[in-house]
């Protein structure tokens, strides 16, 4: 990871590694210890997405991704994220909007593609949610796509078609 000192790559390290052991507040006391800069490295605004995340604060999370977009907006997890975090909280047209602007720069990106999809349908339009996950399809890895599609509930007006497919 670049731009981070060893120290800060180590403390960064050792916090996703309690992350994964499901303790977070001992990942929050690694991620306290680096510096404000590091705190802003793309890797560190992730892990504290991931962390927010998983106790569903939304609009923390909301936040975060938006700083994170700024800080590496070449990357996709950013743009995923707040759309993902927006739709969260129920403001799925934002969720779309915000994705809808920048996934043409991302070309072989599946997920924005498939949360494209999630979003049209959830809000109504299935044919723009069929187009969006024909494209998902299209860019591989079908079989596992489809077999989340028929769990996902924000598909689910879809799911006969999708079984079909």
């Amino acid at each position: 990871m670049t731009g981070l000192s060893p120290t800060e790559l180590h403390g960064l390290r050792a916090a996703e590694g309690w992350f994964e052991l499901g303790n977070p507040r001992e990942a929050e006391a690694e991620l306290a210890k680096l510096s404000a800069e590091a705190r802003l490295h793309p890797a560190a605004l992730e892990l504290r997405w991931q962390m927010q995340a998983q106790r569903k604060q939304w609009n923390e999370c909301v936040e975060l991704a938006r700083v994170l977009t700024r800080q590496a907006p070449a990357e996709p997890m950013g743009w995923i994220h707040l759309s993902y975090a927006l739709h969260e909280l129920k403001r799925t047209q934002e969720a779309w909007d915000s994705l809808l602007a920048v996934v043409e720069d991302f070309p072989k990106e599946p997920t924005m593609r498939y949360n494209l999809a999630c979003y049209a349908c959830q809000l109504g339009d299935l044919p723009e949610a069929r187009r969006w996950l024909k494209k998902t399809f299209a860019l591989g890895r079908k079989p596992e796509t489809k077999a989340m599609a028929l769990q996902d509930p924000d598909l689910q007006p879809l799911w006969p078609e999708i079984q079909a497919m």
